[in-house]
């Protein structure tokens, strides 16, 4: 085999690990928040400037707040809050998302809040 062929077929091999790498890279934002909270999506708390994603399991809940436009950092919170108990908060500033945040609840109702800049939200008591 010529240094060419060798040449050529290292190149082919460098641009296909490239690009798989590219994909996993831009694919783990999206995989990333998928996996952030185990359990199933009970709930989406849509605000103008994002959301904020609840999953329930086993009497544990989760919350993630995400940015309506990803990219530049802001300022970003997420609760949860059992009644009768004290909230666990994750806030500052941020690229992507705020949490998760991760409490057992059992049986009692739960109050989401999230906020991103200027926008926010709160649920009330829900998931009673």
């Amino acid at each position: 085999m010529d240094s060419g062929a060798i040449r050529r077929r290292l190149a082919l091999g460098l641009a296909v690990l490239t690009a798989g790498g590219l994909l996993a890279f831009m694919g783990a934002g999206s995989a990333q928040a998928a996996s952030s909270c185990s359990g199933r999506k009970v709930r989406t708390l849509p605000f103008t400037t994002g959301s904020v994603q609840v999953y329930k399991r086993s009497g544990y809940v989760c919350a993630v707040t995400f940015p309506e436009a990803r990219g530049a950092r802001k300022r970003m919170s997420v609760s949860v809050q059992a009644r009768g108990g004290r909230p666990v908060v994750d806030s500052g500033h941020f690229a992507h998302h705020a949490g998760p945040v991760t409490l057992y609840a059992g049986h009692r109702c739960v109050r989401i809040k999230g906020s991103v800049g200027s926008g926010s939200v709160s649920s009330g008591w829900i998931l009673c």
